[in-house]
């Protein structure tokens, strides 16, 4: 007999529902979420499991591991689609959810996602981390500038190496207000130290990194983009071609298609938001600031005369991630010209 099982997990407690082949309950339970009392339910040697389907989520990483090295037939489940085939029960539980992805694991109707390696997931941890704490420093940067404007008190346009120095000399001669901006400058020097260490922890990994050193060869693409990139991809042997990079960040348009009706939209902008934004960015850096003239930055501006500028940035960035993909497939540097890249 063969069976198949269901988990909906939340924070706490995880709801489990093993189905037969025939579609019938077999077992309907709760158990904390941790992979050992998982293991200890689904391990059971008289149960043949041929699938057991988890919905991605904050814990799917950590259960998805400790269930595949346990031997279990593991599968971590698309978000949307199985949002998507839930909608359709009436009553929303986790018991019925369970049930839900259980008949999904049995049907074989799911979309697999892949689950990174455990150091993609902490060279994204870090780059989360480093992210959240320079978007912290900025925020208390703008608050001090908004209260300083309300007494007439005009920052203006400074580094963050002179931010500190500025407001010093803003506030010099009023006390009352010195005393106010003293705290949140100490905390915004603390959180901008803490960002360097942090970059420099990010610098040292892209250091000793061959693939994002290849990567970097790329005009516009830096140590952070190098790192998400190759965190975000993890194994690109996944990717069918090159060309699938794109559609799975989320860089290619929607389209809808009803008998005569036929429409063409924005960006699907499924996938990874952070690497779609670092890719944006990478984009623009290539299009405004890099000098040095390449068959890469030509063919982008040519997009631009004709559609735009937004849209030219778009399809740079699509293109960005199918060379960076096709670079790290096969070991080839970036070129610069298209005469070096037809010959190879």
């Amino acid at each position: 007999m063969k069976y198949y099982a269901g988990l909906d997990v939340s924070l706490k407690e995880t709801s489990i529902c093993i189905l037969d082949e025939a579609g019938a309950v077999l077992r309907e339970l709760k158990v904390p979420s941790h992979p050992e009392d998982l293991i200890r339910i689904l391990g059971d040697p008289a149960l043949q499991f041929v699938r057991i389907g988890l919905e991605a989520g904050p814990l799917s990483q950590w259960l998805f591991s400790g269930m595949v090295e346990a031997g279990l037939p593991t599968i971590c489940i698309e978000t949307r689609h199985t949002k998507a085939f839930l909608k359709a029960q009436i009553n929303k539980t986790d018991r019925n959810d369970a049930r839900g992805i259980a008949q999904m694991m049995r049907v074989n109707l799911f979309r697999p996602v892949h689950v990174k390696t455990l150091t993609s997931q902490k060279r994204r941890a870090l780059l989360t981390a480093r992210k959240l704490v320079q978007e912290k420093a900025i925020a208390i940067e703008n608050d001090i500038r908004g209260m300083l404007r309300n007494f007439g008190l005009k920052v203006g346009v400074v580094s963050a190496a002179g931010f500190e120095v500025r407001i010093r000399e803003l506030i010099e001669d009023m006390p009352d207000l010195a005393s106010i901006m003293e705290p949140l400058l100490t905390v915004r020097k603390k959180l901008r130290e803490t960002f360097i260490t942090l970059h420099r922890q990010l610098l040292a990994v892209v250091r000793d990194d061959t693939a994002c050193q290849r990567l970097m060869t790329i005009p516009g693409v830096g140590p952070v983009v190098a790192l998400a990139y190759t965190s975000t991809i993890d194994v690109p042997a996944r990717f069918r071609n090159s060309k699938a990079v794109g559609p799975a960040l989320g860089l290619t348009p929607r389209l809808h298609q009803s008998g005569e009706s036929d429409r063409v939209g924005r960006i699907s902008r499924c996938g990874d938001a952070m690497m779609r934004t670092l890719l944006y960015e990478a984009a623009q850096s290539l299009l405004t600031r890099v000098q040095k003239w390449s068959w890469l930055k030509a063919w982008a501006m040519n997009i631009a005369k004709r559609r735009g500028l937004q849209r030219a940035v778009v399809a740079l960035a699509r293109r960005l991630s199918v060379i960076m993909h096709r670079m790290w497939s096969d070991g080839s540097e970036f070129r610069w010209t298209k005469e070096m890249a037809t010959a190879t």
